[in-house]
């Protein structure tokens, strides 16, 4: 599973949904001007860039471990202390950020309670820590439809439903053995709208993640009929994907 990748392929494969629901977690998460966020696993940086926007770039800082990623940020937005590390191993100092935050993250933590545990050192005592993960248990994720149509034609393809976060109620479980406290929950939700069944299908192709995975595995006539499975299950264009994210806001 890569996500090494062009920080334009990611924004083709998931930046269409990342991006509308930066806005929609930042409302969830409520920054203040004056304080200091910490983005973790900011990819190429859909949520940091609306952070950016509301605070101003020397109140927030990133960190991701892809390398394009980190170097295609700290071109994007001069100003943004952005390095390269795991959520797990946070090069910062003990109570360094009022506001420790991982849009679509959690799920891919090696340890994802200690990632959890690790944001909250970096956080003033009685700062919030956030998270949100695409809710892939509960089919409503923007890669459900195609994890759908590629279980059809591949019994055994193992999708993101069983991932740390993906169904409800585990990312407050997860939270609260993190030690967080004042755990609130939110559903998040974005509507994509395309206009061409050929370019909602293109960047499944380009190997990012699980389903990018799935998909690179497979030879060209199975890649073929997953893309039409696909474009029956989507009907005719245009159309519009609405995906939800589970989310979750506590205290340090």
């Amino acid at each position: 599973m890569s996500f090494v990748v062009p920080p334009d392929a990611y924004a083709r494969f998931m930046g269409r949904f990342s991006v509308p629901l930066a806005p929609r977690f930042a409302d969830f998460i409520g920054p203040e001007v004056g304080q200091r966020v910490l983005d973790v696993g900011s990819g190429p940086g859909a949520l940091t860039a609306e952070l950016a926007r509301r605070l101003d770039v020397d109140a927030v800082s990133a960190v991701d471990p892809s390398p394009p990623f980190v170097e295609g940020l700290a071109e994007r937005l001069p100003g943004v202390d952005v390095r390269p590390a795991s959520a797990e191993d946070l090069p910062f100092p003990d109570g360094a950020f009022d506001a420790t935050v991982a849009q679509l993250v959690v799920h891919f933590m090696s340890d994802p309670v200690a990632g959890l545990r690790e944001m909250a050192r970096v956080t003033r005592p009685g700062g919030v820590v956030a998270a949100c993960v695409w809710d892939h248990d509960g089919g409503r994720s923007p890669l459900s439809l195609c994890w759908q149509a590629a279980q059809q034609l591949s019994p055994g393809a193992t999708a993101e439903d069983g991932l740390p976060g993906a169904r409800e109620g585990h990312l407050e479980e997860l939270a609260t053995l993190a030690g967080l406290r004042d755990v609130v929950s939110g559903d998040l939700r974005v509507d994509v709208t395309f206009d061409d069944a050929d370019d909602w299908w293109e960047p499944y192709t380009f190997g990012i993640g699980p389903l990018g995975e799935h998909v690179a595995g497979l030879d060209e006539a199975g890649r073929a009929a997953l893309r039409d499975r696909c474009f029956e299950l989507l009907g005719p264009a245009p159309f519009t994907i609405s995906a939800h994210a589970w989310a979750v806001r506590a205290r340090r």
